[in-house]
């Protein structure tokens, strides 16, 4: 959900299935999808009903759960192997998300402790609590990078975001529209320009309805927009969110914020990522490492519903970039504030108790 009070959630346990606000019908309808399987959570997470790093993370962890819940197994060693599968299949979803990984090692690591010989309802009780406290503690986590994100987000300042990573890419609140938030309950009197994000339209589909939605002014911008608005100083800093961070800090997210960072560094505009410890990939040495996900013709081939482009010209759809290290001027975190060198900071901010 966004702000206290809201009426939407974007992911919950129900004892029917993971139950999921289905992005891709938004902002015309507010529907929502109980998932009774595993597959049908990957499904989802591979079509994008949910999207965006940490909700993936989120989803796959309560898919574990469902999968442990719906398992025919009598014992613990039977449900190991079906956790271990469906472990296994929710892996294949999406490569670029490394709070993906993180979710399932988290439930992984769940199931190692419940021994064999146990009681498999221990097992399956165990896993669903896991579940719901990684949802619970990404909400909180959001809420923490709001507030770490204040001292940066002056009064009356024009903000300009990129895709949605917002209440719907998280378990709540957000990370770059968790900074707006804060900074709106803080009452600065913000307001968000917010790039369409093509060609999927994170932007003005769900950044937009959300923010709407609570009550925040928000600005649609097509994405090729921003460096003219900056030319004319009417963005004060860039927050996105990030699906990735290497090791030395570059920052994997949604295809188009590389050409925002640039444009922000060409305008003196301050480029902020805010995005939890779980996004902060140390194993990944830097951004050449982060495998980069293509996805299918359609999603560029159409718009609207309609095809725009002649029959069988190709495209390319890779769904992320990479921005350098030095084009980002800070790092929020739940914990704090990184700045470069980032390979120090990073690693000194995830070692801290």
């Amino acid at each position: 959900m966004g702000r206290e009070g809201s009426s939407w959630f974007t992911l919950r346990w129900s004892d029917a299935g993971v139950v999921l606000l289905d992005q891709r019908r938004l902002p015309e309808e507010e529907v929502y999808v109980t998932l009774p399987t595993v597959e049908a959570v990957a499904e989802a997470i591979e079509n994008m009903t949910v999207r965006g790093a940490p909700a993936i993370g989120c989803a796959a962890a309560l898919g574990v759960a469902r999968a442990a819940h719906v398992s025919e197994a009598t014992d613990v060693a039977g449900l190991h192997k079906d956790v271990e599968a469906a472990c296994a299949r929710l892996a294949t979803t999406r490569p670029t998300a490394v709070n993906l990984f993180w979710a399932l090692g988290q439930m992984a690591d769940c199931a190692r402790a419940v021994a064999v010989g146990s009681d498999p309802e221990r097992l399956r009780a165990a896993l669903l609590e896991r579940a719901q406290a990684i949802l619970e503690d990404d909400v909180a986590r959001c809420r923490a990078i709001g507030a770490a994100a204040l001292p940066l987000v002056p009064d009356a300042a024009r903000i300009l975001t990129h895709c949605n990573a917002g209440g719907l890419a998280t378990g709540g609140y957000g990370t770059a529209l968790g900074v707006v938030r804060a900074a709106h309950e803080a009452g600065r009197r913000v307001q968000v320009l917010a790039d369409e994000t093509r060609p999927f339209l994170q932007g003005a589909r769900l950044t937009a309805w959300e923010l709407d939605r609570d009550d925040i002014p928000v600005t649609v911008l097509t994405d090729n927009m921003a460096g003219h608005l900056m030319r004319r100083g009417e963005v004060d800093l860039v927050v996105v969110g990030a699906d990735r961070i290497a090791a030395n800090g570059d920052v994997a997210n949604k295809i188009g914020t590389y050409s925002v960072a640039v444009l922000a560094r060409e305008h003196g505009i301050p480029f902020y990522v805010a995005a939890p410890h779980s996004t902060i990939d140390l194993d990944t040495p830097d951004g050449e490492a982060i495998p980069i996900e293509e996805r299918g013709r359609e999603e560029v081939a159409d718009f609207g519903g309609r095809p725009v482009l002649p029959l069988g010209v190709p495209v390319r759809h890779p769904a992320f970039d990479v921005t350098p290290a030095r084009l980002v001027t800070a790092i929020v975190t739940e914990t704090g504030i990184c700045r470069a060198p980032y390979g120090r900071s990073l690693e000194s901010l995830l070692k801290r108790p």
